[in-house]
């Protein structure tokens, strides 16, 4: 029988940050990390094994940060757990005793139990499993009709990486626009224009019905209002969501869950039990504002969750909080990128916000001519009766996924429109945007003569 200080079940974003965390914080205990794969995919960089990447290793998470702290790795399955003796139970090495556990166990790609015909051959979902996704990628190279359902982040993603190789391909989408969650569709219309000219066939108010075929996939049932129609597919990659892979916190008695099926954490990443946390895509995550349950699942959201676990597991801190998550999201669509973060126009009128919002639209260099320019979008939303932030939308070239953390840094630190159009910024012509014509404050500037009127 093993024993180990701190235990960490799963080896992806959020069990690699929480090792880490852990064994940085208290490098006096021994931390050991179980994981069921050899090798770990980088979530994020799934979608661009299809297109950009030319096979799963280019999209693999390093072992040399873990191995340098000293967090010991065990390729191994965990089945079972007991919290009353502080057990693991491996099936391959025996029994692992713990003093802190930090389950990190993820989540799982959803299929629907109402979609007929996903158990056909060539239906695809896309798991962070690298033996199931080269499998996956050897099998779409012959298939040239390809339909994406689901246009999320994902979904997206897959089609436009797909598209690269010269497949036809059709992303299906039940909500009006694409990216319905993260973004408005003022700006996620600037994405669905970039899918269309690349020459995907975007179906946004379109639902699936079937998936038809006898053995393997030969086409799909969609429906559009009252009508319904039969498109051909080779092969059909789902992408409908995740659900929370909790089966092993089940074990544990003290461990209580959410109408959503998460593990319950307060804002330490503490379940019920004292010596129990969890991190990432299978605990429990509340929106920065309203405090309503969130289903985001983001890498960056586990690395955080995992920092905030690995500082407090021998010693509180009320600094070292979870306070909310605020969903900070960025993609790339053929050199454009887009970032969302906090709360949209769309969900913040619904659910009750007085809100007024400034969008501004310029150009990421200046003069606008230099150095491969790109349009850039900045949209905010605020508080009427404050001015505080509680959203931003932006557009860009390669500097949208660090301008949307920029306003991510905004929201989680309550700063208001006075802030931003004191903010001192760096800029530099061949970077970015020009100081007089600066979005961010450019679009602080659109709200701020709405808030003064009152």
């Amino acid at each position: 029988m093993k024993s180990t200080d701190v235990l960490v079940i799963g080896g992806s974003a959020a069990g690699l940050a929480s090792a880490l965390a852990s064994k940085s914080h208290y490098p006096e205990k021994s931390v050991t990390l179980v994981r069921l794969e050899t090798k770990v995919a980088i979530p994020c960089g799934i979608p661009y094994i299809f297109g950009t990447l030319e096979n799963t290793d280019q999209d693999i998470l390093p072992d040399g940060g873990l191995i340098k702290s000293g967090v010991e790795i065990v390729i191994d399955e965990v089945i079972s757990l007991s919290g009353e003796t502080k057990t693991a139970t491996l099936k391959g090495a025996g029994e692992i005793v713990y003093d802190k556990l930090i389950l990190a166990t993820g989540s799982r790609p959803v299929v629907p139990g109402w979609l007929k015909g996903a158990e056909l051959e060539n239906v695809y979902t896309v798991p962070k499993d690298l033996v199931y996704l080269d499998a996956m990628k050897k099998k779409l190279e012959s298939k040239k009709n390809i339909v994406v359902i689901g246009a999320g982040f994902i979904g997206i993603e897959m089609s436009d990486e797909l598209k690269k190789t010269g497949k036809n391909v059709s992303l299906v989408e039940l909500q009006s626009n694409v990216l319905p969650l993260a973004f408005d569709p003022d700006v996620a219309s600037e994405a669905e224009t970039i899918l269309k000219e690349r020459g995907i066939n975007v179906l946004t108010d379109h639902g699936v019905k079937e998936i038809l075929g006898k053995e393997q996939v030969e086409s799909i049932k969609i429906t559009h209002g009252d009508k319904e129609e039969i498109m051909e597919a080779d092969a059909v990659i789902l992408s409908m969501g995740y659900a929370p892979n909790v089966d092993l916190a089940r074990d544990l008695e003290d461990i209580t869950f959410n109408r959503d099926g998460f593990i319950k954490v307060d804002e330490y990443m503490r379940t019920d039990h004292a010596d129990v946390f969890a991190v990432g895509d299978c605990a429990e995550k509340r929106d920065f504002f309203t405090r309503k349950r969130s289903k985001a699942m983001l890498a960056s959201i586990a690395c955080a969750e995992a920092r905030v676990a690995g500082m407090n597991l021998y010693k509180l801190s009320t600094l070292k909080t979870i306070s909310g998550t605020i969903a900070i999201f960025s993609t790339a669509l053929n050199g454009t990128g887009f970032g969302a973060a906090g709360l949209t126009e769309t969900l913040a009128r619904k659910e009750g916000f007085d809100i007024i919002v400034g969008k501004f639209e310029g150009v990421d260099r200046h003069p606008g001519m230099l150095n491969k320019p790109h349009k850039q979008i900045v949209k905010l939303i605020a508080g009427r009766e404050n001015g505080i932030i509680l959203g931003g939308e932006v557009m860009g070239g390669s500097s949208a996924g660090e301008l949307i953390n920029i306003i991510g840094l905004i929201i989680q630190n309550k700063m208001n429109i006075n802030s931003l159009l004191t903010l001192q910024i760096g800029t530099h012509p061949m970077l970015t945007a020009s100081p007089a014509a600066y979005p961010l404050t450019k679009a602080a500037e659109v709200i701020a003569k709405e808030f003064w009127k009152h």
